[in-house]
């Protein structure tokens, strides 16, 4: 996340620049756009994709170079810090809805920066849904039904009711045959993460009767728009907690621990 400085007298931008205006707030991402993936309209699956603060330098710099194709303007009425978790949260959590289908009861595992964002949007599109948090995690339940979860309690036990989808943040691969269990006929359990533990083994009769598995991997810079377009709208308000950088690996420790409520967010001091 940055802002688009406007140029200076003389500058000019480079050919084909269309995206931010100058002064403005933006996300950057990178890919290709040659492959045979962005060819088709499946950016997120580029092979050469380069990922700013992973391949790329820049992530936490006053100034980086971008490619303005890839810089999706930010919605008006947030602060920096607010508007940060809607990039990596918001955005992939927004994909995984999507891929989700059109569920009428839909679980979320895992009740972090992304779940605390996708309830607000579930609900907006009119659909029930219960929140699934580490056993014996009282307080994550509560944040779950706050934010509009008709239903909240442990991941290890199926919910009220049978679910249609499924979206799975948390990196457990023990919660994809849990979450099989709870879905319905033809249900789709969405796995959100980059990164899961190993799957481990279950029977056929859980994925049986048409229901689905699938990932997640990265989004396209259509989900980009759509979503930043939509959470004003909603509107989605997320909930964070700073840390300097130079705090980054307490964060992380909080994150993993599950003690942050919403979304943890690095402050760059200039």
């Amino acid at each position: 996340m940055g802002r688009c400085p406007r140029a200076r007298d003389g500058a000019s931008r480079g050919p084909g620049a269309v995206a931010a205006r100058g002064g403005s707030d933006a996300g950057l991402g990178w890919t290709d756009g040659t492959c045979r993936y962005c060819l088709s309209g499946r950016e997120n699956l580029c092979e050469s994709a380069r990922f700013t603060g992973y391949d790329l330098d820049g992530g936490y710099a006053e100034w980086i170079v971008a490619d303005e194709r890839y810089c999706l303007p930010l919605p008006d009425g947030y602060d920096d810090l607010q508007v940060a978790p809607l990039l990596c949260a918001g955005l992939i959590g927004y994909r995984s809805l999507r891929l989700a289908g059109d569920p009428e009861r839909l679980g979320l595992y895992g009740f972090g920066a992304s779940a605390h964002i996708v309830v607000q949007v579930a609900r907006h599109e009119g659909r029930r849904v219960f929140g699934f948090v580490r056993p014996g995690d009282d307080a994550g339940a509560a944040f779950a039904l706050e934010l509009g979860c008709e239903w909240a309690g442990p991941s290890d036990v199926p919910g009220p009711e049978e679910l249609d989808a499924a979206i799975i943040f948390a990196p457990a691969g023990e919660l994809v045959p849990a979450a099989l269990r709870a879905l319905a006929r033809g249900g789709v359990v969405v796995c959100a993460g980059i990164h899961m533990s190993d799957i481990p083994s279950f029977p056929y009769e859980l994925l049986w009767e048409e229901r689905v598995v699938r990932s997640v991997a990265n989004l396209t810079r259509r989900d980009g728009e759509e979503f930043l377009a939509l959470a004003p709208r909603v509107p989605v308000r997320t909930e964070v907690e700073a840390f300097p950088l130079e705090q980054a690996n307490e964060a992380l420790e909080r994150l993993r621990r599950g003690q942050i409520r919403g979304a943890a967010v690095l402050r760059v001091e200039r």
